[in-house]
């Protein structure tokens, strides 16, 4: 996928950045061309080889149409957590790299549910925190509407899927 200079791009597991330059530059004695992001967030700079792109899943933000699909994974019911306490983290892990905001709301629906009933490892808890800021963040970027008001849609859709699981 090609980008220019002020498209934001979601890249994941840090969020929405903005493409401030494209730059060629020489790594190990090979040349290539490099997208520089700002990452919004933290206003960090990182470097992604254009002909990367696909694997490190840089995209750009939803659409305003695929906002809403995002909240039809949030608030569905269907929720898959895997028993084993490493294979779920594994999984999410993989969700979470993927960069796939779709991934990362099964994600934060899934451990949401998993909450509700049982108290989460530090891990999972920091994976909790970071999905949902990841989709908190950039649904706002793309509404242009204040981070709380996105967060609590985010919050009401996760708990119409989470419902009739009791808190512990």
């Amino acid at each position: 996928m090609q980008f220019k200079i002020g498209d934001k791009v979601v890249y994941p597991n840090h969020g929405v950045g903005v493409i401030e330059q494209i730059m060629d530059a020489s790594s190990s004695g090979i040349d290539n061309t490099f997208y520089q992001l700002r990452i919004l967030a933290n206003d960090s700079t990182v470097l992604v080889p254009t002909t990367n792109t696909h694997h490190v899943g840089l995209r750009k933000v939803l659409s305003k149409k695929d906002v809403e699909k995002v909240f039809k994974v949030l608030r569905s019911g269907k929720v898959e957590i895997t028993s084993d306490w490493k294979g779920r983290f594994q999984e999410n892990s993989d969700k979470m790299r993927t960069g796939d905001i779709f991934e990362v709301a099964r994600v934060l629906k899934n451990l949401s549910y998993l909450s509700k009933s049982k108290n989460l490892s530090y891990r999972e808890r920091k994976m909790l925190d970071k999905s949902k800021y990841l989709i908190v963040s950039e649904i706002a970027e793309v509404a242009n509407v204040p981070e709380d008001q996105i967060e609590a849609k985010v919050d009401k859709a996760v708990s119409v899927a989470t419902r009739g699981v009791s808190d512990h």
